[in-house]
């Protein structure tokens, strides 16, 4: 299976030759405030499938004391992917075109949403992460 994604002006490209996987929506403060929204959409990908096409120059990084990150486009600001010690770890929803075959399964930090946002009943949930023997 071949997946495309993009920014919002179009410069910086990605594909993944293979599928998503994990799909989750986290609505922890700060996932809020990297995707700008009430939470995250997001699946994991192997990073031995995904590929720059183009604009890898555009890209800036912010990566956290654990190693954990995200990767942006500088002239438009689109979260692209997410990155962990320096390798795409997985690839953020928004920016994939068409469908990627992947739903979100779960819904992570739902204990830190913020007080405007309304969560659906019955998807699944979890206060905090996942928990380790899931």
């Amino acid at each position: 299976m071949t997946i495309t994604g993009e920014c919002f002006c179009g410069e910086v490209k990605c594909r993944v030759e293979g599928s998503l996987s994990d799909a989750r929506s986290c609505h922890c403060s700060r996932c809020r405030k990297v995707f700008s929204s009430q939470a995250s959409a997001y699946a994991l990908v192997d990073p031995k499938e995904f590929e720059w096409l183009s604009g890898e120059d555009l890209l800036t990084s912010y990566v956290d004391e654990q190693g954990f990150g995200f990767q942006f486009c500088s002239k438009c600001g689109s979260t692209l992917c997410g990155l962990f010690n320096g390798t795409v770890h997985g690839v953020t929803l928004g920016c994939i075109n068409g469908d990627p075959k992947v739903k979100i399964a779960r819904h992570i930090f739902v204990g830190s949403k913020a007080s405007w946002e309304i969560i659906p009943e019955g998807v699944l949930q979890y206060q905090e992460g996942v928990p380790e023997n899931e």
